[in-house]
């Protein structure tokens, strides 16, 4: 009778602790659910641990098309910054998607307009949005390393049999079977099975664990796949029905995970699976199978990658658009044949044929400044923008290069209107030495001019932003060389929007560009920006101005601006007179 409670109890307290799990479990799910609701439309991750960032372009360098965004524009456009603020994926295969995404711009309305349905779906649809993260969020992430860096090493593992494996499974068996017949004979030979499989079992161990992380997510990644098929929803019926497709290509590899991707839970029956697997090696068995499977699945893998990523890339694209204070649909359309030579001044003879490009936007903003100023462009034509120093004449090309991308990639503008033709973009703005090579900054700046002029060859359309041209040489020759290089960028397919010092230049260019300035108030003890762009060349300069309200002595400042007088005056540059 006694050991009737015993066990009665016993069985009450098992049924207690597993009814309290699964009311932890639903306790957990719940305020992560709850979670997601509330950051939806809030910034992404802000903080990656050492290297993170360096998997997370894998997914990019895999899949590379005609044309994707370079490094230097990448760069000079902050767009790191910018796929941190978007980045509220919850799975590599998102994030690693969401960044190739904006390396990606799209010019096939078609693609784009389907993007769009499924942006609008996401951001509208909570309950579908919010049950398709929770997957995403336990598919998780692989660490700073992407599953193509383990992908691309599993050569190195070589061909993997279990033969060996198997045999010493069969031999401890014996020997176990052995003392029965004769104990002595039968522990000895336990004992020398067990201490080879164990010191076996610890250096393949060793060798496999690195590869684990990934075929630990290749099954999480299946077994998300897995629960998506099961959301029915016709605006993402086209994916899901994909990923239906291929689940079945994966049964080999649900099979071995169960005996491959078991992991430690440190409790009592945890404990004795690790001694049973170190004793018959049965995780290694598994993942050698596991290895095989995943060698022969890899494009299947990749697909799934692919279509999982894009989903939640696309949450976290929705969850940007709704972060912003005003956003809008670009109207993106393929340049139109038009008879009239003259839209690009001289660059075209009067009643040729060629492919007019043209970009509208009104109340333009940048995404990364908290209180943006707000612009509208309308041009054909190129752009000369001219402007004192800190006028806003960087912000406002960032903003239009990178506003672009954005229209191209998830189909969002930061601006109240947005028609634009498509765009391949291209900048050379934020240069600096290259010291590893040795190039100066002026090679640095030529170099990606070049590429610049190369591009506006090929016939496709190209929208270039320069800030300062040739900043890194003579006033003379900069002059004389920028406005051939403006110049010659100036072709039919081309929208060329250009910084300068220069005031030259908005005379030497203006039948190849449209002049823009910004401009300041002046005032006795500050110098005040408006940062809004207006119509023609600027008229006031600050440089000087902004020496004096930072403390230079008072006698440099009087001469700088005597000298500037007298050169207005003459045309001509004056000796520097030695101090007495």
């Amino acid at each position: 009778m006694e050991y009737a409670i015993l066990f009665a109890a016993l069985l009450a307290g098992a049924a207690v602790m597993f009814l309290k799990g699964l009311w932890d479990q639903h306790r957990a799910q719940k305020w992560n659910r709850e979670q997601l609701r509330k950051s939806f439309g809030k910034a992404g991750r802000t903080e990656y641990a050492d290297g993170e960032l360096n998997g997370i372009v894998r997914y990019f360098e895999k899949h590379p098309k005609d044309f994707q965004i370079d490094d230097i524009t990448w760069n000079d456009l902050n767009l790191d910054e910018i796929f941190l603020r978007m980045n509220s994926t919850c799975s590599s295969a998102g994030q690693e998607y969401l960044y190739a995404m904006l390396r990606s711009p799209s010019f096939e309305g078609k693609e784009l307009q389907e993007r769009e349905k499924l942006l609008e779906f996401l951001e509208q649809d909570e309950e579908t949005r919010v049950r398709m993260q929770e997957i995403f969020f336990k598919i998780g992430r692989t660490g700073k390393y992407s599953l193509y860096d383990y992908m691309d090493f599993l050569d190195v593992l070589g061909e993997r049999k279990n033969g060996k494996h198997l045999l010493v499974d069969l031999l401890f068996f014996l020997a176990i079977a052995a003392a029965f017949v004769s104990p002595p004979l039968g522990l000895c030979g336990v004992s020398a099975v067990m201490c080879f499989n164990i010191t076996t079992y610890l250096k393949e161990k060793k060798q496999i664990e690195p590869y684990l992380t990934s075929f630990h997510y290749i099954f999480r990644l299946i077994r998300g796949a897995e629960e998506l098929s099961g959301i029915h929803a016709q605006q993402l019926e086209g994916r899901l029905s994909k990923v239906r497709k291929l689940l079945p290509q994966f049964g080999k590899l649900n099979r071995s995970a169960s005996l491959g991707m078991r992991t430690s839970s440190g409790d009592p029956m945890g404990i004795v699976a690790d001694y049973i697997n170190m004793m018959l090696h049965l995780d290694i068995i598994g993942f050698n199978i596991m290895l095989h499977a995943v060698r022969e699945q890899t494009e299947n893998i990749d697909r799934l990658v692919t279509i999982v990523g894009e989903l939640d890339a696309l949450i976290a694209a929705a969850g940007f658009r709704h972060s912003l204070p005003a956003w809008c649909v670009p109207k993106l359309t393929a340049a139109e044949t038009v008879a009239d030579g003259a839209a690009h001044g001289a660059a075209e003879s009067s009643g040729q044929h060629f492919e007019a490009v043209s970009l509208k936007l009104e109340q333009l903003y940048h995404p990364l400044l908290a209180d943006p100023v707000k612009n509208d462009i309308k041009t054909t034509n190129g752009v000369l923008l001219t402007g004192s120093n800190a006028s806003g004449k960087s912000t406002f090309l960032k903003a239009v290069a990178l506003n672009m991308i954005l229209a191209q990639t998830i189909h969002t503008c930061c601006a109240d209107y947005c028609q634009s033709s498509y765009w391949r973009v291209m900048t050379s703005m934020a240069l600096r030495d290259d010291l590893g090579s040795g190039e100066s900054y002026y090679i640095v700046e030529i170099r990606s001019l070049k590429r610049i002029l190369d591009a506006a060859k090929s016939g496709e359309n190209l929208l270039c932003i320069i800030d300062e041209v040739l900043r890194g040489t003579n006033t003379i020759e900069r002059i004389g060389a920028s406005s051939q290089i403006l110049a010659h960028i100036c072709k039919n397919n081309v929208l060329s929007f250009a910084a300068t010092h220069d005031i030259e230049l908005s005379y030497m260019l203006q039948e190849y560009y449209e002049n823009y300035h910004f401009e300041e108030e002046v005032r006795e003890k500050d110098v005040v920006f408006n940062y809004l762009l207006k119509k023609g060349r600027v008229t006031t300069r600050n440089a000087i101005r902004l020496l004096e309200m930072i403390g230079y002595d008072k006698t440099l400042i009087e001469e700088a601006k005597r000298a500037v007088e007298e050169f207005e005056a003459s045309g001509s540059w004056k000796n520097v007179e030695k101090a007495r």
